[in-house]
């Protein structure tokens, strides 16, 4: 009888974790940005991009850094004016934000 009651348990909870979505620790949508090459102006998008984990965003250099980010992912995006994620200067993107084009930066950071 504890035996079977053990096994019982042990199924259930199995069935439990995997019913359970897992988070693949991403944020599900697309972020957007515009940055400037040259003389012409291209828009940026990180699609799905991994929590955690700091993105030097594509088009920004030392020189120019990107602008206008659109958050359209289901994570709080962290925006920095420096590269690697570091600084005193950065601004935080609620799901669903968007900054205008003054907002600078060249890496963001989701959670």
């Amino acid at each position: 009888m504890r035996l079977r009651n053990a096994l019982v348990a042990a199924t259930s909870a199995i069935g439990l974790v995997l019913a359970v979505p897992v988070s693949a620790n991403a944020a599900d949508g697309v972020f957007r940005y515009t940055y400037r090459d040259g003389d012409s102006e291209h828009r940026g998008e990180l699609v799905d991009p991994r929590g955690e984990e700091c993105v030097d965003v594509q088009g920004a250099t030392g020189e120019e850094s990107a602008y206008a980010p659109a958050n359209r992912t289901s994570g709080t995006a962290v925006a920095f004016l420096d590269f690697g994620c570091v600084g005193d200067v950065y601004q935080v993107l609620d799901p669903g934000d968007s900054a205008g084009r003054r907002l600078h930066f060249r890496s963001v950071l989701f959670s």
